[in-house]
């Protein structure tokens, strides 16, 4: 099992191939009501979308074995599996000696023998969605203290959004497939996925994710402050090459009387701008946290690529066949939504805030 926070204990298993994929969540306290018709929205969120998505259709249905009773947490562990119906391992006869660009094969193939390359096996994608259902009951702790998540994507190739976002832009992207913030962006995205997908080619992107309502001095310092451990969760994500919080790496052509977020009294303490993305010494400082992360395109592409045959050691040439998502930024909005919940309920327990 890949385990995740401290308090609020996050353990992910399974493979994409295998009976089914799931999680066990510890550390939720007892007494808490949860909404499965909430769990059941989030992993429809997360589901591929007709067109811009894989054509492997998976019901995505949670089977809450252990934790909760009528609704209400029971104070043991919480135990979730989803089955893996819609499985096709047909493609996968001609690489299991050829590593796919791009993917974990290479440095599995050599440290594991006879590693089943069958989906991406450990490293798949298809393992968010026990993230996304662990994620979608830490949003839910985190409500109760007025704390909101909301994510979207920022871009998909080279259609950018370049306009001021809220959290209210960021839960107004649910009605949209690629997770844009308006129909004219929702548009053009998905006209960029469509022609990468034709190309036999994918495309990548970045997903910006916002949390509201986190008190001034939330979070830790050094290695355990706010922004280290979400970066550090984030990463565990499969695809994501790069985050950053605030105005981020645009900070270091800053001044310093340019990038500070100066302070005034509007209702309390209040920060003038944001660029800092809500956190300073690694701990809130009261702003939003706004991050964004980069996604590369997806790996698995139709088009002819070099590789290498380990069984004989000699080149060969590549064409991934079988259902893969031609771009997975929609999905994967709502992946960092529950990745950052999770590192933000495991916070709030640690700060006795539940």
């Amino acid at each position: 099992m890949y385990s995740l926070g401290n308090i609020i204990r996050f353990h992910l298993f399974g493979k994409s191939h295998g009976e089914h994929v799931g999680c066990i969540l510890e550390g939720v306290p007892k007494g808490m009501h949860i909404s499965t018709d909430d769990i059941r929205t989030d992993m429809e969120l997360r589901r591929p979308k007709d067109g811009i998505g894989t054509p492997r259709k998976e019901e995505d249905a949670v089977d809450i074995s252990s934790g909760l009773k009528d609704g209400i947490t029971d104070g043991s562990p919480i135990l979730m599996f989803i089955a893996n119906r819609n499985v096709d391992s047909s493609k996968y006869d001609t690489l299991k000696h050829i590593p796919r660009p791009g993917h974990a094969d290479l440095p599995a193939m050599v440290k594991w023998k006879g590693y089943d390359v069958r989906g991406g096996g450990q490293f798949s994608g298809r393992l968010t969605a026990p993230i996304v259902a662990a994620g979608s009951i830490a949003k839910q702790m985190l409500a109760t203290l007025g704390i909101k998540i909301g994510a979207f994507a920022r871009s998909i190739g080279n259609v950018h959004d370049d306009d001021a976002r809220n959290i209210d832009d960021a839960f107004a992207s649910r009605m949209y497939g690629t997770r844009a913030c308006s129909s004219d962006l929702d548009h053009k995205m998905r006209e960029e996925i469509l022609n990468a997908s034709k190309e036999g080619d994918s495309v990548g992107g970045i997903v910006e994710c916002a949390a509201t309502g986190l008190p001034i001095g939330f979070g830790g310092i050094w290695f355990d402050s706010l922004d280290a451990v979400i970066s550090k969760a984030v990463f565990g994500i499969p695809a994501v090459k790069g985050i950053e919080f605030g105005k981020g790496f645009e900070l270091s052509g800053m001044k310093g009387s340019e990038s500070n977020d100066q302070y005034h009294i509007d209702d309390g303490i209040k920060a003038i701008t944001n660029n800092m993305g809500g956190i300073v010494g690694g701990m809130s400082d009261g702003m939003p946290l706004v991050l964004r992360t980069a996604f590369k395109p997806t790996p698995s592409i139709a088009k002819e690529q070099r590789s290498v045959d380990l069984s004989v050691m000699k080149d060969a040439v590549i064409s991934v066949k079988g259902r893969h998502d031609p771009c997975i930024v929609p999905r994967a909005v709502a992946v960092v939504e529950a990745v950052t919940a999770l590192v933000l309920a495991d916070a709030a327990m640690a700060e006795r805030m539940i």
